[in-house]
């Protein structure tokens, strides 16, 4: 079964295994998370789940009556994703972490951490201009265009901009350990995103 959930990110530790190996592990807050709304298509079904607990008071009253439909508390963020048709699941039903089976791998996406304005050799890893005396080009992009023809720069153009904060997905993450008792989830490696960052576990 399909299983997609919503979790924060709380930091990353170090774990050791049995020959005494380091490995770099992530913890994330994973759920619990409830089922809002459930649309069946012919051939998969869209699940959508809530996660985090607001007060009705800081949402519109279109996103209060679509939890007010089926008696559920208001989130503060949902996500839909897709199951097989024949998945029997229903509307308020909660999702736990123990959902997440611990031999298969999961893919988490996130948002990254926005490093701000960069250069070009920080955001696309260009080499450096000459050092000496007499050069003029240290960190400059040199030329950009063809000239008169075509006379403008194409699209697409790695040049000087914003790096960072955009969405990430990493694949085939292995889940090192599950703490039911906290909700707490265990991965191996690094996880898109800083302290606090909420991210999306998937499971096939």
């Amino acid at each position: 079964m399909s299983i997609e959930m919503i979790g924060k990110k709380i930091g990353m530790t170090q774990l050791f295994d049995d020959k005494g190996f380091v490995i770099p592990a992530t913890l994330l807050q994973v759920g619990p998370c409830t089922i809002t709304n459930i649309k069946k298509e012919n051939i998969y079904t869209k699940i959508q789940i809530g996660y985090e607990e607001i007060n009705p008071s800081k949402l519109t009253k279109p996103m209060i009556g679509h939890f007010a439909k089926n008696n559920l508390p208001c989130f503060k963020y949902l996500k839909e994703y897709r199951v097989k048709s024949d998945e029997m699941l229903s509307i308020g039903e909660i999702i736990k972490i123990e959902k997440i089976k611990q031999e298969k791998s999961v893919k988490i996406s996130g948002v990254s951490i926005g490093k701000g304005f960069s250069g070009y050799q920080k955001k696309h890893k260009f080499s450096r201009g000459p050092m000496s005396h007499g050069s003029k080009n240290h960190r400059e992009p040199g030329s950009i265009g063809a000239g008169t023809t075509p006379g403008r720069v194409f699209p697409g153009k790695k040049m000087a901009g914003r790096m960072g904060n955009t969405k990430i997905s990493i694949k085939n993450l292995k889940v090192i350990k599950t703490d039911t008792k906290n909700n707490i989830l265990i991965i191996k490696g690094s996880v898109p995103g800083k302290k606090g960052n909420i991210v999306y576990i998937y499971q096939q």
